[in-house]
């Protein structure tokens, strides 16, 4: 007897045949006594296809209207996979996010789970039930229903079961688990049994897809291991926890890492006095705008002036140029520049702490492949580099052949 929570995305519930098969396989898997959640994404491209229809309507994104509308997708979702159960003969429920305790806070459209309150949820498993609860939604304190950005229903299935006690969290997908590198982009990736929480987060700050980095930092907090697994297969994919127990767990490089969606700022002529840093990043963060890769340096020495580097997500693009371009006007700024032809691509493993080289091979395989390097920026377990969007293919297939030969060689 367990308490298992299942998260099925997109792809994996796009059509009624595919739920059916969902259905099916749960059924499948469950044995006497246990109590399954199921969390579900919106069925397919509906999200874009909403997305569409608020463009057709308006060019600006009205926040609580564009969650209002985004919400409807999972709603669909938990709606049809509940009445797919029901045909099969078994007691099923669907419950939106407030509905299912999902406290949530911050701004429309990047939401954070705040809290989570299952009591419905629970009393509904006690029944017999089958709980089928929407993803990528959460309850604001003013009553509104909020988004929680890009990979949100992995944060709630996540935050459900830590909150639930739950034995596991497992995330289904349209790939069989977490590899050195994207396999959609990488040739010879290697699919890992396990990584640790730690790895995983960091890998997903830095642009893996697979996870969101919220949904990782949830199971960190409630001590709960994550399968991330196919739902085409039933093999066994990738386990997050908090320490690996198997091979590979001592290898400086775990995985490479990459994000397309970089955008870089430049803010130049800026007094070179203190507070000014303060000045420039406390504006965006007002506007819920994140920062990332961040260089500053003085022009010549004994210079007055300071240039400042950084880059955001290309999502938030509009929304810096917005606060920005105030401020030059203001007289605050003299001139900033935008790119948004830029992306990162990242090194990542623990096993760097203690192993001289590795940024000089990930510079080496960089410099054989001719990419040039803009902004480098590094943590305790990860190095990163600011290159063309246009480079980035080559560039994760060079780093990714120089840290894993042997997948090469294969």
């Amino acid at each position: 007897m367990a308490l298992y929570v299942k998260k099925f995305g997109g792809s994996s519930v796009a059509t009624p045949e595919k739920m059916l098969n969902i259905a099916n396989r749960v059924l499948r898997d469950r044995k006497p006594g246990d109590k399954i959640v199921i969390v579900v994404s919106a069925m397919g491209d509906t999200t874009d296809d909403l997305l569409d229809l608020a463009s057709q309507v308006s060019s600006v994104n009205h926040g609580r209207e564009m969650d209002m509308l985004l919400a409807t997708g999972e709603q669909m979702s938990i709606a049809l996979m509940a009445m797919t159960f029901k045909k099969l003969g078994v007691p099923a429920i669907s419950l939106t996010g407030p509905q299912a305790g999902i406290i949530a806070g911050g701004a429309y459209g990047k939401a954070t789970i705040d809290d989570v309150k299952p009591d419905r949820v629970l009393r509904e498993l006690e029944e017999g039930k089958i709980v089928i609860v929407a993803g990528f939604q959460g309850l604001m304190p003013n009553g509104d229903v909020a988004t929680l950005g890009r990979g949100g229903s992995d944060a709630t299935a996540v935050a459900l079961a830590g909150a639930m006690h739950a034995d596991m969290c497992e995330i289904f997908t349209d790939v069989d688990g977490i590899y050195s590198a994207d396999p959609r982009h990488v040739k010879g990736c290697v699919k890992m049994k396990e990584i640790t929480n730690t790895e995983m987060l960091e890998m997903a700050r830095l642009g893996a897809g697979v996870m969101q980095p919220r949904s990782v930092e949830l199971g960190m907090k409630y001590h709960i291991p994550i399968h991330v697994r196919s739902t085409f297969t039933d093999e066994e994919g990738t386990i997050i926890r908090e320490v690996c127990t198997m091979d590979g767990k001592n290898e400086a490089v775990r995985g490479v890492a990459q994000d397309a969606h970089a955008a870089r700022i430049a803010v130049l002529g800026l007094r070179n006095i203190p507070g000014v840093a303060y000045m420039v990043f406390s504006a965006l963060a007002e506007d819920n705008i994140t920062v990332d890769m961040i260089v500053q340096s003085v022009r010549n020495s004994n210079d007055d002036k300071t240039d400042i580097i950084f880059t955001i997500e290309d999502t938030d693009l509009p929304d810096a140029k917005r606060v920005l371009e105030q401020m030059r006007d203001e007289g605050k700024l003299e001139e900033v520049i935008y790119d948004d032809d830029t992306a990162k691509v990242s090194v990542v493993g623990a096993g760097m702490l203690g192993t001289p080289g590795v940024a000089a091979r990930m510079f080496g395989a960089l410099g054989r492949a001719g990419v040039n390097i803009d902004i480098v920026s590094t943590s305790e377990i990860s190095i990163s580099c600011l290159i063309l969007r246009k480079d980035l293919d080559k560039a994760v297939q060079a780093i990714h052949d120089e840290f894993f030969p042997a997948a090469k060689a294969e």
